[in-house]
């Protein structure tokens, strides 16, 4: 009988044991055993970090990181001085080219940075093609071979950057699968962007947002709100002209 008791109280007792080890193997590692809903670890609340903090941390850490490496900083500066000189020389004409066709002044500007690298890619330099199109059917222009998606592929070629700029714009207007587009708003930049990658104006996944940060860094809807608070008129850019009187300067 008393066998049977020592073999019962045993039993009991790694009944009780295993909970208390459980329990208190929580207890080191922080969890809470109030409830089984706030089976939370102290230890991990202690180092959650709102989504304010976390973006301070990082930016603390990037800015440290720059702090660091001097040359990495002293190339974005030179970057950012290219792109703002291109957004100076570039910024007339696409305001135009809204007022006139519709097309965000934004858009616009942050696809020729894009395209063209600021100015500074091979097709802007040999061929003053700021915006990357392709010859397509019907154009008897000039034209020049650029490896893109294939070897040597077929790029329009222009007289002036000027001309690039306004056949953008006329590139977009004339082609009904860039339609939806102008159902847009003038200042949704956004939505042009997504809409301009969803029409398959670039293959590259992440054009949308690369179009969109390049806006949103350099500010560039700015620009979108000064056309939309001036009258048409107040923009009298004629590209030929423009090209004629550059021509005759240098």
């Amino acid at each position: 009988m008393k066998l049977y008791n020592i073999k019962k109280e045993k039993k009991m007792m790694k009944t009780i044991r295993k909970p208390f080890f459980i329990t208190m193997a929580m207890l080191m590692l922080g969890y809470s055993t109030s409830s089984k809903d706030e089976g939370r670890s102290v230890f991990r609340e202690a180092r959650i970090e709102s989504p304010t903090s976390r973006t301070a941390g990082k930016k603390e850490k990037k800015e440290k990181k720059e702090k660091t490496h001097p040359k990495k900083a002293a190339r974005k500066t030179e970057e950012d001085g290219i792109v703002l000189a291109y957004i100076e020389q570039f910024k007339e004409i696409a305001k135009s080219n809204m007022s006139e066709f519709g097309i965000p002044c934004s858009i616009i500007l942050a696809q020729g940075i894009l395209e063209s690298a600021a100015g500074t890619g091979t097709l802007s330099i040999k061929a003053n093609n700021h915006f990357g199109i392709k010859c397509h059917k019907g154009w008897q222009g000039p034209s020049i071979r650029h490896d893109d998606d294939e070897a040597q592929e077929c790029f329009r070629k222009y007289q002036h950057a000027l001309e690039s700029y306004k056949d953008h714009s006329l590139f977009l207007k004339d082609r009904a699968w860039y339609s939806r587009l102008f159902d847009l708003k003038k200042d949704d930049y956004k939505a042009w962007a997504k809409g301009l990658k969803a029409a398959g104006y670039a293959t590259d996944p992440r054009y949308a947002k690369k179009l969109i940060a390049i806006i949103e860094r350099y500010r560039l809807d700015a620009l979108d709100a000064e056309v939309l608070s001036v009258k048409p008129e107040a923009f009298p850019v004629d590209a030929e002209a423009a090209i004629e009187e550059e021509i005759k300067e240098s």
